[in-house]
């Protein structure tokens, strides 16, 4: 049995480190297989030395993400924690408190992740991104928080979103309603984050006066969109034509982001997706970034990070398994 002591700088700090009902201590136990008691800003670890080891450097991440004015969730607990154990806790100090942009509802919207943070520099630094990853990982939510800091700073001067509309593994039939009411179902996720960003009344005013536009894929044929920020959704289920089309509207003082998730592709069997074409054709181009977010970076309900996993182990030995079949069948 060991014993580790940590100090706090202020008791601040032990209160968001803790959590709620002490919520999110009683998570650092748990996995760690340690015991915490607190004395004010000491707080004495006990338990295995290397667990009591591990403890100790998850506590004071945590404690250094709360001082530059994070709120501390159970996801930032267990993302710690996962870092942690790798290793990799020394990749935490990248993360701080800087703010994309604040919401409607006076909410700062930042990278929550080192996998969030490396997609928002490049997008800054960028002009076209790749940010591929599965559900989940923040891919077109801070993409549209990108896009309303820039909008609201003057850099563009409009914000365009669009998305190919292709169902989901399901065939909905004829929608009633106009042209607009049929595409809606299919735009709902970035009209949502939109929303929240400028709140209804702002969103309403510039959806009308054309500095926000929303649309299907489709209509950005025969465009040239300068001064704007693009953001094409779901790209996994364009094809290389459509990719192609997308990629050649980019005008003058515009910046794109393509977010997508190539393990959810819904186009008819024997269709390529567009976006991991479009991954292996743009490879090293000069101002085109492609950023890789993966389970760690999700920032969901934690059995969507399980869920996750549990597919890639699947999809993983699934593969093994037709390798050896294929072997199997030659000799």
């Amino acid at each position: 049995m060991a014993m580790q002591i940590v100090n706090l700088e202020r008791m601040e700090q032990v209160v968001s480190v803790f959590g709620s009902f002490d919520e999110n201590m009683r998570i650092i136990e748990r996995e760690f297989g340690v015991s915490v008691v607190n004395r004010g800003t000491e707080l004495k670890i006990s338990g295995e030395p290397d667990q009591v080891m591990l403890a100790a450097k998850a506590v004071e991440n945590l404690a250094s993400l709360a001082s530059r004015g994070e709120h501390i969730e159970e996801q930032n607990v267990r993302y710690v924690i996962g870092m942690v154990r790798e290793g990799h806790e020394e990749a935490l100090r990248e993360l701080s408190a800087d703010c994309i942009c604040i919401t409607a509802r006076g909410r700062p919207v930042k990278p929550k992740t080192v996998g969030q943070k490396r997609y928002a520099e490049s997008i800054s630094a960028n002009t076209i991104t790749l940010g591929v990853g599965p559900a989940g990982t923040g891919k077109t939510y801070l993409a549209v928080a990108m896009a309303v800091a820039a909008f609201r700073d003057k850099r563009v001067n409009r914000i365009i979103l669009t998305r190919p509309a292709v169902e989901a593994g399901e065939k909905l039939g004829f929608l009633p309603g106009d042209l607009q009411n049929k595409v809606d179902p299919y735009l709902r996720p970035l009209h949502d984050a939109l929303f929240e960003m400028l709140g209804t009344e702002t969103y309403q005013k510039h959806l009308e006066r054309g500095a926000i536009e929303i649309a299907p894929l489709a209509y950005m044929r025969g465009r040239t969109l300068d001064d704007a920020f693009i953001i094409l959704d779901e790209a996994q289920n364009t094809t290389p034509e459509q990719m192609k089309m997308f990629l050649t509207r980019l005008g003058f003082n515009s910046k794109a982001v393509i977010t997508g998730d190539i393990t959810q592709i819904d186009l008819p069997s024997g269709i390529k997706s567009g976006l991991k074409e479009a991954m292996k054709i743009l490879k090293g181009v000069e101002d085109i970034a492609l950023c890789m977010l993966t389970g760690k970076d999700v920032v969901r309900h934690r059995l969507v990070q399980r869920i996750i996993e549990a597919y890639e182990q699947y999809e993983s030995s699934k593969g093994r398994k037709t390798r050896s079949k294929q072997v199997a069948s030659r000799s």
